[in-house]
């Protein structure tokens, strides 16, 4: 009879040792922070800084030169899938960004050249 006791207490005490792990795990503030990138708005391919195409994953310096040349040289993106056009990033990279970038028109002045 005192073994069983023994086995019926330990059994209860590693109930209450998982019950309290998982309350600890289920509780708001064990809950994984929120991605950054994510929660930001969408950056705008024609109107980015050389700071902010880096911000975005998979950016490094060059390509973020890379970027703001070929909106130099083309007057701006028209769609974003133009992306792809710059050396440096394929399709793998550009469904990795689709989500994070964004395309208005270039200005255009009177004349209707791009500002």
């Amino acid at each position: 009879m005192r073994r069983s006791t023994s086995v019926i207490i330990a059994f209860l005490l590693s109930l209450s040792v998982v019950g309290e792990a998982v309350r600890a795990q289920e509780s708001p503030q064990n809950a994984p922070a929120p991605a950054t990138k994510s929660a930001q708005a969408p950056v705008n391919l024609n109107s980015a800084t050389q700071a902010q195409l880096e911000s975005l994953p998979g950016i490094g310096p060059k390509t973020a030169t890379r970027i703001l040349e070929y909106r130099q040289k083309n007057g701006g993106f028209k769609k974003i899938e133009e992306l792809m056009n710059v050396k440096g990033i394929g399709e793998k990279s550009f469904l990795k960004l689709k989500a994070l970038i964004t395309v208005t028109p270039p200005k255009t002045d009177r004349a209707g050249t791009s500002a």
